[in-house]
């Protein structure tokens, strides 16, 4: 089965490998702080889902250190980044100040995108239109965890958010020419892999046709909510070779030209609880690699 990967998308249009660099805002999120809950979203770390990020007042420093993780991963002579604003909500806050911080991250020459990581309910008409500004000159992306469709699981997992929001935050930054991103949680307590499918088809259908999805494997981390929950009442976790195939479900449903950013996912080894295979990057990307280069769709 062939799919457009994110690293391909990027390689065709940059000609040459996208990094990402992983920064952080400096901000909350309305589901932590108060504004809509105080527990955030049952699934979420401390670390607000970047935990990987950088983090320190000053934009440079986190740019540089960013940098200074990749390098070695980088043949000489390439050098383009993607900026990745992942933890909490970086639409949410004073805006003057987000505006002014996303216009410096792109003012970088070897900088030639933005991806930034928010809730459809966070997207000001002002913010918007200054991402679209922005959007002009380079690349940017804005990332909604929608996570399910199905409003029973958005209770339980407290998105804090019902999916008519979603809708118009999508058609609002559609109108803008923006690329959205939408985040999917594969896994989540009480839904069966139907219910996994009907979300991924719901945004398959999206009109205009949706830019990218992640696909996220659900980790259960320790300390969040979701972990109190698996320890109380235990719920089904994917086996690897489960999930690979429910991945291959997901994937032959979206249209062609969805650029997928993500088939698994990342969660912290010093924190994760479940599912423990998913610790084994390397083993994990082997056996989905191999098991999308067999899959044949049923017709």
């Amino acid at each position: 089965m062939k799919y457009l990967s994110l690293s391909d998308y990027l390689k065709s249009k940059y000609g040459t490998k996208v990094y990402k660099l992983s920064l952080d805002a400096g901000c909350t999120c309305p589901n932590r702080d108060g504004t809509i809950s105080t527990g955030g979203c049952i699934f979420c770390s401390e670390g607000g889902s970047g935990d990987f990020a950088e983090r320190g007042a000053d934009m440079a420093a986190q740019i540089a250190r960013a940098k200074e993780r990749i390098q070695a991963k980088m043949p000489e002579g390439e050098g383009k980044y993607i900026a990745y604003f992942q933890s909490f909500t970086n639409t949410y806050g004073d805006q003057q100040r987000l505006m002014d911080l996303f216009s410096e991250v792109l003012s970088y020459p070897e900088i030639v995108g933005l991806s930034i990581g928010t809730r459809p309910d966070c997207l000001t008409d002002e913010m918007i239109a200054h991402l679209a500004d922005l959007n002009t000159s380079k690349e940017v992306w804005v990332e909604l965890g929608l996570q399910t469709i199905h409003e029973r699981t958005a209770t339980l997992i407290n998105r804090g958010y019902k999916l008519a929001v979603f809708e118009d935050a999508y058609r609002r930054l559609s109108d803008a020419e923006l690329k959205v991103v939408v985040h999917v949680i594969l896994g989540l307590p009480g839904e069966s892999e139907e219910d996994m499918l009907a979300t991924v088809r719901y945004l398959a259908n999206l009109s205009p046709t949706l830019f990218g999805i992640k696909l996220q494997l659900l980790h259960v981390l320790r300390g969040t909510k979701l972990a109190e929950l698996y320890e109380q009442e235990p719920f089904h976790i994917f086996e690897l070779e489960e999930y690979c195939n429910l991945i291959c479900r997901c994937l032959a449903l979206l249209p062609v030209q969805t650029v997928i950013h993500r088939l698994t996912g990342d969660g912290p080894k010093r924190l994760l609880v479940a599912p423990l295979w998913s610790g084994n990057k390397k083993l994990a990307m082997n056996t989905m690699r191999k098991i999308i280069a067999d899959y044949h769709p049923q017709t």
